[in-house]
This record gives structure tokens, C-alpha cells and sequence, in this order.
């Protein structure tokens, strides 16, 4: 079974050579750690925990930029992906996006929107730009919203048949457990668009349960149920992680024998390959 983890960071230190952008809003995004997470350390924390895979997600407290994670794909196109960003906030980003898969590794485009900054852009219409153009590209999008804008993907999902869209960590709210899965139930309806499919990923940061985090179970049971094996993927979001790689891993492919086989090639893997189309 390939194992292929649906989202990570790679990133650099702030420098001169290669700065961040400055701080202006106290919401900005800061690093998950406080070292970088490089290319080389990406592949030395799969191999240990048996990922195959990885798709990377340029992280944005680097700014608008792909660099280094188009690098990791170039040099390791059979370990790394990428998903990638264009500035919302530049009318002239959807001219890029007809050629967004010409940058070799370059696969969709991958948006936290429901970081204060972004989120307006969002609820009042400002990006509505962006679901067509990404339709007309063949660009899958990976998101993560506020669980109160989910009906929000409803709708874009019923207008844009063609357009596939992944809703990041269930749309997990901050805290754990029953504060993190507060509005869970928001998420369940839109398992009837079959253009949106979701990443059971980086669940442990949402539990105080130890591991097999048998509180998080019930949960992926109802995800399964709704959306199937073929439209949920897991990933580790792993600079976030408070477990270990190879736990966040076995966490399903050990401790939920409710999942088959066929079940966990899918969700483990070959689900989010063909779902953006990074080929087998």
C-alpha cells in the first residue's frame, strides 16, 4: 500500500537573502516550529514512518511564494507534490492560472481561509473570481475554512460542478475534542457534492486523548460514512503534530479495523492521487 501524506510544510529561515514578509497584523501566521522543516528533513521523516509521498503546502508566513516546495518536486518527483498559492489579493493572479501546471510538480492551489486576513476575501465576495478560473484550469483547490462558512462550498460546489475542492483538517476549530468538533456537523452535508472531498488530517492536534486516540474514532467513522473511502485522505500537517510521524500514520492503518484493505488504499494514498492528479 503507498502511503502518500496530504499535506506538509517544507520552509527556510527568515533571511536576507530570502526574506519573510514583515509583520503588520498581530493575526499573521507564525512558524509552527521554531526551526525549518527542510527537504531533506521531509525525506528523512517519511522514510521513518513509511510515507511514500507527500504533498507540500507552501506555508504563508513565507509569503506568496512556491520556490522551495517546486524545488522539492523537482528534485524528488516521486516524493513530492505540490499545491501551491497566487496572491488573492492581485487581480492579475487569475492570468497565471491557465499555465499553473506547466511548473513541473505544480498541481492546484492549496488557501487557509479562515485566517483573519483572508477571510474577507471569502465571505464578501472577492474571490469569486477564483472557482471558475480554477475550474476552466482543471486546478483542484485545497482549503481550509471556518467551519460557519462551510455552506459557502455548497454552493460554489453546486455552481462548479468541474471544480474539485478539498476541505483541509475537517474544518477543525481551535481547542480539542468537543470545543475543536463543535461544529462538525456542519461539515456532513456537503458529502453530496461529489466534486468536495476531505483530508482526515492532522486529527491528533484535536484530541488531550493519548494514542490510538480513540475519542477521534467515532468521528472518522462518521466521515467514512458520509463521504466514503474514495474522498477522504489523511494527512499529518506535520510541523503541527504533537505525536509522532509513524503514529499519526498507524493511527488508521493499525487501530481502526473497521477500514479494509481496499478501504485503506484509498484514503492512506490513492485517493488523493486521483484526486488532483498526481499519477501512480
Amino acid at each position: 500500500m503507498m502511503i502518500v501524506d496530504s499535506q506538509v510544510h517544507i520552509w527556510a529561515a527568515d533571511s536576507p537573502e530570502r526574506p519573510w514578509p514583515p509583520i503588520t497584523d498581530p493575526t499573521q501566521s507564525r512558524p509552527h516550529r521554531p526551526q525549518p522543516i527542510t527537504t531533506d528533513d521531509m525525506l528523512r521523516e517519511m522514510k521513518t514512518a513509511g510515507v511514500d509521498r507527500a504533498v507540500i503546502a507552501p506555508p504563508v508566513w513565507e509569503g506568496v511564494r512556491n520556490d522551495l516546495a517546486l524545488a522539492a518536486a523537482r528534485n524528488y518527483p516521486d516524493k513530492f507534490a505540490v499545491m501551491g498559492r497566487v496572491d488573492l489579493n492581485n487581480p492579475a493572479s487569475r492570468d497565471l492560472l491557465p499555465r499553473w501546471k506547466q511548473q513541473p510538480g505544480m498541481l492546484g492551489l492549496r488557501y487557509a481561509l479562515g485566517r483573519p486576513l483572508v477571510r474577507p476575501l471569502l465571505i464578501e465576495g472577492r474571490i469569486e473570481w477564483l472557482w471558475p478560473a480554477a475550474e476552466e484550469a482543471g486546478l483542484p483547490l485545497m482549503l481550509f475554512p471556518l467551519a460557519c462558512d462551510l455552506h459557502l462550498f455548497d454552493r460554489i460546489a453546486e455552481r462548479h460542478p468541474n471544480l474539485r475542492i478539498t476541505i483541509d483538517h475537517l474544518a477543525l476549530g481551535r481547542g480539542k475534542d468537543d470545543v475543536a468538533f463543535k461544529d462538525f456537523d456542519l461539515l456532513l452535508p456537503l458529502a453530496k457534492r461529489p466534486n468536495i472531498s476531505v483530508k482526515v488530517s492532522c486529527l491528533p492536534l484535536y484530541t488531550n486523548d493519548a494514542y490510538p486516540y480513540k475519542r477521534l474514532h467515532p468521528y472518522v467513522r462518521r466521515i467514512y460514512d458520509a463521504f466514503g473511502p474514495q474522498r477522504m485522505f489523511w494527512g499529518s500537517d506535520l510541523s503541527r503534530l504533537e505525536c509522532s510521524y509513524r503514529e499519526s500514520v498507524t493511527m488508521f492503518t493499525e487501530e481502526m479495523p473497521w477500514l479494509s484493505a481496499n478501504d485503506l488504499e484509498w484514503i492512506m494514498g490513492r485517493g488523493v492521487c486521483e484526486w488532483i492528479g498526481w499519477k501512480i
